[in-house]
């Protein structure tokens, strides 16, 4: 991706509207902590806050700046579990750790808005619970089906209507739905700009502009190397999911990075407002390259989509979720698009994503497949129980290999032509 085009997908709504944040210096000469932490996205600052909260000493290296990448660029929706259902997840892994995943995963909304209760994080954030709006009857019988499943345990997920959705989104575009109320939205750079001032306040210290140059291990120790300085520390954790690139081989190629764009406009009148998502809900619906829209605490209304692939489909696609928009409202016809941005979301072969052991005394976690703000976060409490001496056996997740995605170089060809494909069956509705 030239440059020009990396600089305005980060030139987004939430940067534009993002809190004060301090200024993080480079890592310049020696350090040493329990735990280095590479990577300042959600996955790495939860680490950071939790193993800081445990009184553990903490360095965090991010390239950029915290909430840089797809953390501080994605919809800022908060959407519980796994891709799988839960009895899908329970069968492949068993009935304990499947299980221990499932509320893991499910719980990983509860997660979010307590460190945001805690830390007193200011991110426009409202548990407002998350819709998934059904396209089709099949999409809705599997929708369905899957509601059942979370209710059997114990989540508070509910069937809609089209009638409900009707009045709970403001269009009668979907047939039914399901929302689940553990989880809602939030302004996603300010979410990980607080995670990262918190875990300052615990202890934490965190250096911007220090992109990761190598990563050392020994049975002892591990040494992490910058530019301009070297971390040694008891672990270290790798958490740069979609932007990996060849840090730490193979790990970025078991995952897919896929651009997932947006667009939002300028804040709606207050009669706007009352006709779309009245009740400030985030949906996202079932067509394989899916859409999800919301309002921001401002009124401006938020669309984005995935299947992005490179400089030239960027700005088409952008414009089709315009277009998409106001064929959900066409009372937006007209109103100004003021912001276009997007991130990359790390795509795994099993929609699963991955805990791997590097090296003795390095652990990665990545690949959310579009649910980071929940499942980054607890997969960052995860990786600093590990770094702190949990068991792998005893944590939430399984523990494997970071294997390559076959003929991952030529991943653009082949997800142009999945996209390609998505996006037919998707026109038709099948």
């Amino acid at each position: 991706m030239i440059a020009n085009e990396r600089a305005a997908l980060a030139d987004s709504l939430w940067a534009a509207t993002a809190n004060p944040s301090p200024e993080r210096p480079p890592l310049h000469g020696e350090a040493e902590a329990d735990t280095v932490v590479i990577g300042g996205g959600f996955t790495g600052l939860s680490a950071a806050l939790h193993l800081a909260e445990a009184g553990k000493s903490v360095v965090l290296l991010e390239a950029e700046t915290p909430g840089w990448g797809a953390s501080g660029r994605n919809g800022g929706q908060v959407n519980p579990g796994l891709k799988a259902t839960p009895e899908e997840t329970e069968a492949r892994f068993g009935p304990d750790l499947g299980r221990r995943m499932v509320a893991m995963s499910g719980g990983a909304g509860d997660l979010v808005f307590d460190l945001i209760a805690r830390h007193g994080i200011q991110c426009a954030a409202s548990r407002c619970g998350w819709i998934r709006a059904a396209t089709t009857p099949k999409a809705l019988a599997t929708l369905q089906e899957i509601g059942r499943q979370w209710r059997d345990r114990g989540a508070v997920v509910d069937a809609l209507d089209a009638d409900e959705m009707e009045r709970l989104l403001g269009t009668r575009a979907y047939p039914g739905g399901l929302i689940d109320r553990r989880g809602g939205n939030l302004h996603p750079l300010n979410y990980a700009l607080g995670l990262a001032e918190a875990a300052e306040r615990a202890g934490a210290r965190i250096h911007g502009h220090s992109r990761v140059s190598g990563v050392q291990s020994t049975d002892d120790s591990v040494t992490v190397s910058t530019p301009e300085g070297r971390v040694t520390a008891r672990a270290a954790l790798i958490c740069t999911n979609a932007y990996t690139g060849g840090l730490a081989a193979p790990l970025g190629q078991s995952v897919i990075p896929v651009t997932s764009v947006q667009v939002a406009t300028e804040p709606l009148s207050d009669k706007l407002r009352r006709t779309i998502l009245p009740e400030g809900h985030a949906p996202s619906d079932t067509r394989r390259l899916l859409l999800y829209f919301r309002k921001d605490d401002a009124g401006r209304f938020v669309m984005g989509g995935r299947g992005a692939l490179g400089d030239g489909s960027i700005g088409k696609r952008q414009a089709a979720l315009r277009e998409a928009a106001v064929r959900l409202y066409p009372q937006l016809e007209g109103v100004r698009w003021r912001y276009a941005w997007g991130g990359d979301v790390a795509l795994t072969r099993d929609h699963a994503p991955g805990l791997h052991l590097i090296a003795p005394r390095v652990m990665a976690g990545l690949g959310y497949n579009g649910r980071g703000v929940g499942m980054a976060t607890a997969m960052g409490r995860v990786l600093a129980e590990w770094a702190q001496g949990r068991p792998g056996a005893e944590l939430d997740f399984p523990i494997t290999a970071a294997r390559p995605i076959p003929f991952h170089r030529f991943r653009r060809i082949a997800l142009g032509a999945t996209v390609a494909a998505f996006r037919m069956l998707d026109r038709v509705g099948i």
